[in-house]
């Protein structure tokens, strides 16, 4: 089912397609992605502070948050039609990413490490009206050259902080910061939405939406407390979100 944020990505790709692939200006009011959710309970609470999408984690090498497809789709099917649902894949066979999508029944699927068999054109033909979010782990300036060349294909990007050349990879959920310089710069030059996530938290966030102007937030760690989802953390987030924009 589509949603407001994923009619907002997939418009502004399309729009952005016809204009000539202009670029995507600093946005005002940051959408915020929470992540990591690990229940219907979680996704309850993170909608009830506003949260515009939520991310859900399938099997991965390493980080947080993994839990099963029949938990996604159990929580997938109690989140609010306005909400939308991330599925955090790091399958790289366009045949896989699809019978996840429909065993999970996600409206956006973010890809976290690089496609290797199959094309973005065939995912988004296979799955039309899914919004397809490719994941820059921003490790160096070369993140800029990947980002510009896969913007064209998907309807978003979410920088992150993985590393893809461990023996054991890093797809996202690390807690760390990476180079905002080198996010900014992508966010300037790529002709779609860019989501920024790595390290976020109510401290540093109006540093965050300052230098970089993301499209959307996206965070784990910085609103759990031993795991779990904080409402305290939560709170101080989202207001300091409000109080940044505001300014």
């Amino acid at each position: 089912m589509r949603t407001l944020l994923m009619d907002v990505i997939i418009s502004r790709h399309s729009n952005l397609q016809k204009r000539g692939q202009k670029k995507v200006q600093v946005t005002k009011r940051p959408r915020i992605k929470i992540c990591c959710i690990s229940s219907s309970e979680e996704a309850r609470l993170a909608v009830q502070y506003g949260a515009s999408a939520l991310g859900l984690v399938s099997s991965m090498p390493s980080g947080p948050g993994v839990i099963t497809e029949e938990a996604i789709a159990q929580i997938v099917a109690t989140i609010p039609p306005s909400v939308a649902s991330f599925l955090l894949t790091s399958e790289q066979d366009v045949s896989e990413i699809v019978k996840q999508q429909q065993r999970c029944k996600v409206n956006t699927i973010q890809i976290c490490d690089r496609l290797q068999r199959g094309t973005y054109e065939e995912l988004r033909a296979a799955l039309p009206g899914i919004a397809l979010v490719q994941v820059i782990h921003v490790a160096g300036e070369e993140a800029l050259v990947e980002a510009l060349a896969i913007a064209p294909h998907v309807n978003a990007l979410l920088l992150d902080s993985g590393n893809q050349l461990l023996a054991i990879k890093e797809l996202g959920g690390t807690g760390r910061v990476h180079n905002w310089e080198i996010s900014r710069a992508i966010r300037a030059q790529v002709n779609v939405p860019v989501f920024l996530a790595g390290g976020l938290n109510a401290d540093n966030v109006a540093q965050a939406i300052k230098q970089v102007g993301p499209f959307g937030l996206d965070l784990c760690s910085g609103v759990r407390r031993y795991g779990k989802l904080n409402e305290e953390l939560l709170e101080r987030f989202f207001n300091q979100v409000a109080f940044t924009v505001n300014e």
